[in-house]
């Protein structure tokens, strides 16, 4: 059964179409993810969906009777009262009595025990939490999301991914969690140029889906400008002609002519600009630190080096952002010290973002940072750094306050990354970027000539990034080799070990392969790889005796041919297996080496 359905819907905000002419619809057991670029209508979507908005035309139809659950990116809640009791005010008043133990429940797997706390002592991911909760335990059909796993920590958003996938109702979720998406979605909208494209499946059948869909669209318009190319030189033959040509085809050649363009599709392009850092980087000795009381870190000492790709992670509250602080100076530590290498240059991506001035202009904002920046590839001006941040020409004139919150982040992005860094501090960077910025954003940290130290909860961005992993938990930071993948697996180790007294965060494998797992044979190359020896062997044999018969019967014309043919068809297989003997024995030493996959 379509439990909603919208029909032709249009949205524009001060002159921008967000939405042109788009339908959807959502069936009894969906659970569809909407991803794009920021600013390209993915909550004005939600925002329909839920009532919470009016389009400017279409028609929005839900079948009678369907109740609606809505989570907007920043929780509604008033200044202060209980946990519980604002969770349990979203109700009408005649359930709030019924709904107390699930609302208690809920928010104990949110990692909100204290139910009694006063709201205004939340912190931005813990509100999240209480709204995620209040949104859960609404009678409800259909749930809309939007950024659920924002500002929440990795264990959090697994224990979400387990709420949402046990959902009975249908589920629309906007989030640029790929891990999650892979998880929990079943089918794929994407927002784009005003339009939605849809793909059945889970995010990793979505990207096949976008792939040809974007291959199609590029092969036909090649074809179209060849088209145009073979119509304008005949159109353009003498006029002498000109009455005789064909009606049909000259209005074929304004069409062409006229045809709207498929742009290429948008890609953000991320230069490595960094300055030169020397030897000494950032020396830590004996850091400790609390707030009210808590132990956030103790007696902490360690070397940053050069090269360093770190991932931290840890519950909210548990002192990561505060740890990056420290290290930019803004926060002092009760004891101990923190020195810097008279070359360092810290870029700091703060998770509340700067403040920014609204009525300044995009590119008068990014020209205040440098006009001009020197790359690899040469100088770029602040115009073509903000081009290759999905900022055109248009959008580079438009006011911040035209901006939407995932546009801001982009921008701040670009203004940390041209002050050109040689170690980056990311405060939980991934939060309101969208998939085709953070795709970009870990090939640039691929690349980059410095250091990285990443607070994040998200596991995808992690497992491409790190290569060490920092856990804040119970005062303490525990150092771990390897990305987050390596890292679950050696809690899990541990949890087992210790009888399963600390809970090890789960990790699904994923067709989502990452850049930072280690190499190993599948099932398939191994049993190729302890074979393919003798099979090489047994080729070169029968080449042999092919070639032993072909001089037996070289006055039989007809045999000759056929042992010719089998000969070079023999050949030809050995080239190819020995091409895949050279492969498989390469992948083996990589892997004797412990080498993670590119």
């Amino acid at each position: 059964m379509i439990l909603l359905t919208a029909q032709n819907i249009s949205k524009t905000y001060m002159e921008r179409k967000v939405l042109d002419e788009v339908s959807f619809y959502l069936n009894e057991g969906d659970k569809v993810g909407i991803i794009g670029v920021n600013g390209t209508g993915k909550s004005t979507l939600l925002r329909i969906l839920a009532g919470a908005e009016q389009p400017d035309s279409g028609e929005m139809i839900r079948t009678n009777g369907i109740r609606v659950s809505y989570l907007p990116q920043i929780p509604e809640f008033d200044d202060h009262g209980s946990i519980l009791e604002q969770v349990l005010s979203h109700l009408p008043a005649d359930l709030r009595g019924s709904k107390e133990y699930e609302a208690k429940a809920v928010l104990d797997k949110m990692g909100l025990p204290d139910h009694s706390r006063d709201i205004s002592t939340l912190s931005g991911g813990e509100k999240r939490r209480a709204g995620i909760a209040a949104a859960l335990i609404q009678p409800s059909d259909v749930l809309l999301l939007d950024e659920p796993t924002n500002h929440i920590d990795n264990e959090t958003a697994q224990m979400l991914e387990e709420l949402l996938m046990k959902y009975r109702g249908a589920i629309v979720m906007v989030t640029h969690d790929r891990y999650f998406l892979n998880k929990v979605c079943s089918r794929i909208a994407e927002v784009e140029r005003g339009k939605v494209y849809t793909c059945e499946g889970s995010y990793s059948r979505y990207l096949e889906y976008k792939a040809q869909r974007e291959a199609d669209a590029e092969a036909s318009e090649r074809k179209a400008r060849s088209i145009y190319r073979r119509e304008l030189e005949w159109i353009s033959r003498g006029p002498r002609a000109r009455g005789t040509k064909s009606k049909d085809r000259i209005e074929r050649f304004e069409e062409l002519k006229n045809r709207e363009v498929i742009p290429e599709a948008e890609k953000l392009q991320l230069q490595s600009v960094s300055t030169r850092l020397g030897k000494k980087t950032i020396e830590i000795e004996g850091l400790t630190k609390s707030i009210d009381g808590k132990p956030l870190i103790t007696d902490f000492s360690y070397i940053i080096s050069r090269d360093a790709r770190i991932g931290i992670v840890g519950r909210n509250g548990a002192g990561k952002s505060t740890f990056l602080r420290m290290l930019t100076g803004e926060v002092r530590p009760d004891s101990g010290s923190i020195v810097l290498g008279d070359t360092v240059n810290i870029g700091y991506f703060s998770q509340e973002c700067e403040s920014m001035d609204p009525s300044v202009r995009v590119i008068e904002y990014i020209r205040e940072t440098a006009d001009i920046v020197r790359t690899p590839d040469g100088t770029v001006t602040a115009s073509q750094m903000l081009e290759r941040f999905l900022f055109n020409s248009e959008l580079q004139w438009n006011r911040i306050e035209k901006l939407s919150g995932g546009e801001r982040k982009r921008l701040y992005l670009l203004k940390i990354l041209m002050t050109a860094p040689n170690i980056l501090l990311l405060d939980e960077p991934t939060n309101d970027l969208d998939i085709a910025t953070l795709t970009i954003l870990e090939d640039y940290l691929s690349s980059f000539g410095g250091a990285v130290i990443a607070v994040s909860h998200d596991r995808y961005f992690l497992d491409k990034m790190a290569t060490e992993i920092f856990e804040f938990r119970d005062g303490e930071c525990i150092r771990y080799n390897g990305n987050y993948t390596d890292y679950a697996e050696k809690v899990r180790e541990r949890s087992e070990a210790e009888g399963g007294a600390a809970k090890a965060p789960k990790v699904k494998k994923e067709r989502v392969y990452t850049g930072r797992t280690k190499l190993k044979f599948s099932f398939k190359e191994q049993r190729e790889y302890d074979m393919i020896d003798d099979e090489i062997a047994g080729l070169e044999q029968q080449i042999a005796d092919a070639g032993k018969e072909i001089a037996a019967n070289s006055s039989d014309y007809v045999k000759l041919q056929e042992l010719t043919e089998k000969k070079e068809a023999l050949e030809a297989k050995l080239e190819e297996r020995m091409e895949r003997w050279v492969y498989l024995n390469d992948l083996a030493e990589r892997i004797a080496r412990g080498e993670y996959a590119d």
